[in-house]
C-alpha cells in the first residue's frame, strides 16, 4: 500500500471500527459411422470404416474481472454499480473506499477497508469514485460461488449460505482478533449487525439471515453447531 494511503486510512478511519458495538460447471456425442457395404474382390469381407475423431473438448474461459485491483474508477463510466468480490489478499495491504467525489479529500470517503484474505463491497449508483490498492481483481459477485458452503473458514469475509453455512462457530482467538457479523456488503456504520474485538477463545452464531460474516486475527473458525 502506498504511504498516501495509508495516511488517508488513518486520517479517515475505517469505516469498520474495531470497537464493539450492540445491536442489533458434456462429452461430445458418439458420432461413429456404420460400416461400409464396399466388398473386397473374389468375395473378400467388407471392410469397415473408421470412425471420426472426437473434437477435442475446450476448457471453458476463465471469467474475466470486472475492474483491476489497482486504480481510481468513476462510476457509471469505469465501473458499474453493483456487488463485487475479491480474494487472495492475504498480505493485508490491500486497501478499498467508495467516495461521494473525486476531491480526495478524507470528508469524500463515504466507506472503506483494509482487506485480509476475502472481500466484498456494494458500490452504489449514487458513489462517483471507487478506488482500489494492492488488491487483487474485483469479480462480479456469484460468479465463482463454492458448490457448498463451509463450515471452517480464516481471514476474510464470507457471504453467508454461500461462503459460510449459518451455525455457531469457534475460533482460539487472541489479542488483536475482530468480527462482525453484517446485513449488507455497503461497509456503513449501519451495515453492521454485531461485532466484537476478542481476547482469548472466540465463540459467534452467524444466522442464516445474515448477509456476510467478516473476521481477522482469530484464527481458523470450526463450526460446532
Amino acid at each position: 500500500m502506498s504511504t498516501s494511503s495509508l495516511v488517508r486510512l488513518a486520517a479517515a478511519g475505517t469505516v469498520t471500527a474495531f470497537l464493539a458495538i450492540g445491536i442489533a460447471a458434456c462429452g461430445p456425442s458418439d458420432d461413429s459411422a456404420g460400416s461400409s457395404g464396399a466388398s473386397a474382390k473374389d468375395g473378400g469381407a467388407a471392410s469397415a470404416s473408421s470412425a471420426p475423431a472426437q473434437k477435442k473438448k475446450e476448457d471453458k474461459p476463465a471469467d474475466e474481472p470486472a475492474f483491476k485491483g489497482d486504480g481510481t474508477f468513476q462510476v457509471g463510466k469505469d465501473i458499474q454499480p453493483g456487488t463485487y468480490r475479491t480474494s487472495g489478499n492475504s498480505d493485508g495491504m490491500c486497501y478499498w473506499e467508495r467516495d461521494k467525489d473525486a476531491k480526495g479529500d478524507t470528508d469524500s470517503i463515504l466507506a472503506n477497508d483494509t482487506v485480509y484474505g476475502s472481500s466484498y463491497v456494494t458500490i452504489k449508483p449514487t458513489d462517483k469514485i471507487f478506488t482500489s490498492t494492492d488488491c487483487k481483481d474485483w469479480f462480479a459477485a456469484g460468479k465463482d460461488a463454492p458448490a457448498s458452503p463451509k463450515t471452517s473458514v480464516g481471514d476474510g469475509m464470507y457471504k453467508v449460505g454461500t461462503d459460510i453455512a449459518a451455525g455457531t462457530y469457534k475460533a482460539k482467538g487472541g489479542e488483536t482478533c475482530y468480527w462482525e457479523r453484517t446485513k449488507d456488503a455497503l461497509h456503513d456504520v449501519d451495515s453492521i449487525l454485531a461485532n466484537d474485538n476478542v481476547t482469548g477463545q472466540a465463540v459467534v452464531t452467524v444466522t442464516a439471515k445474515d448477509a456476510y460474516f467478516k473476521t481477522a486475527d482469530c484464527g481458523t473458525w470450526t463450526k460446532t453447531g
